[in-house]
């Protein structure tokens, strides 16, 4: 009963956090840029670390909307920097930059070790009822207008159409989820509920309701399994339930390929 109490404000992050990055996964798996999540993310978190740098603890909202909006902004024009170069190592490139960029500002200040190690990984283990809230409202707000003007982000990633400003729209709102995120979660548990759920998805189908449900189930189940485990083997839980969710996957991957070679003979 004690676990139950202690472990509900984590699963329910959990369950907050696969709804929306399962859904943003789809979109970043059909536009093939696979890492922007870990980028962006990233460079929001460059951001916070400038915070902790200026000794405006306090205001580190305020930076990481700032930086959210500057990287969306950055990556509106994929598209047009992918005609001069490949697309995935600019976006290795301005993750680098964020990381290398991060490291350097957080060597300056009192316990810049701990402040990566907390960007990293997050505290899902100790979100409040505030937290899920803010998360709550945030995810539906952003969820409502994707919803609500879904052909036209579908058209952006299935179509290529719909031209810059519904671009600029896309990376916001998904910049303004991430800033949500990284806090609750880390950046290694955000990156993984990004594209795993939907990689898992994409095993069994393309339509994107069927690899949205498909995707949410296996990532919830795995997300259970990571959390209890973690409360009872006292481990660090963002990396259990990375590990825990990736090794779904290739158990999957696995049997899939196995199934498919053996229709083939």
């Amino acid at each position: 009963m004690e676990a139950l109490h202690f472990l509900v404000y984590p699963f329910l992050g959990c369950v907050l956090l696969i709804l929306i990055h399962a859904y943003f996964g789809m979109h970043i798996l059909e536009r093939g840029i696979i890492f922007v999540d870990l980028s962006l993310a990233q460079f929001i978190a460059l951001g916070i670390s400038l915070s902790f740098f200026m000794g405006h603890e306090t205001n580190q909202y305020l930076y990481s909307i700032t930086f959210a909006i500057i990287g969306a902004s950055i990556l509106s024009f994929t598209r047009q920097i992918s005609r001069h170069i490949n697309i995935e190592a600019f976006i290795g490139v301005l993750y680098i930059f964020s990381l290398g960029g991060s490291i350097l500002v957080l060597d300056r200040t009192p316990h810049g070790l701990e402040e990566l190690k907390a960007i990293l990984n997050g505290n899902i283990l100790w979100l409040t009822q505030k937290d899920i809230f803010y998360a709550f409202v945030i995810y539906s707000v952003i969820g409502s207008l994707h919803f609500i003007f879904r052909k036209r982000f579908l058209a952006i990633s299935f179509e290529n159409k719909n031209g810059i400003l519904w671009e600029f729209l896309f990376f916001l709102s998904f910049a303004l989820v991430l800033v949500s995120s990284v806090k609750i979660a880390g950046i290694l548990q955000v990156f993984s509920f990004l594209v795993i759920p939907a990689l898992i998805g994409r095993l069994y189908t393309r339509e994107p309701l069927k690899l949205l449900l498909a995707g949410w189930l296996i990532g919830l189940a795995a997300s259970i399994f990571g959390l209890i485990l973690s409360y009872k083997l006292d481990l660090p839980t963002a990396p259990l339930i990375v590990t825990s969710i990736s090794v779904v996957f290739f158990f999957l991957l696995g049997a899939k390929a196995l199934k498919t070679g053996r229709l083939q003979r």
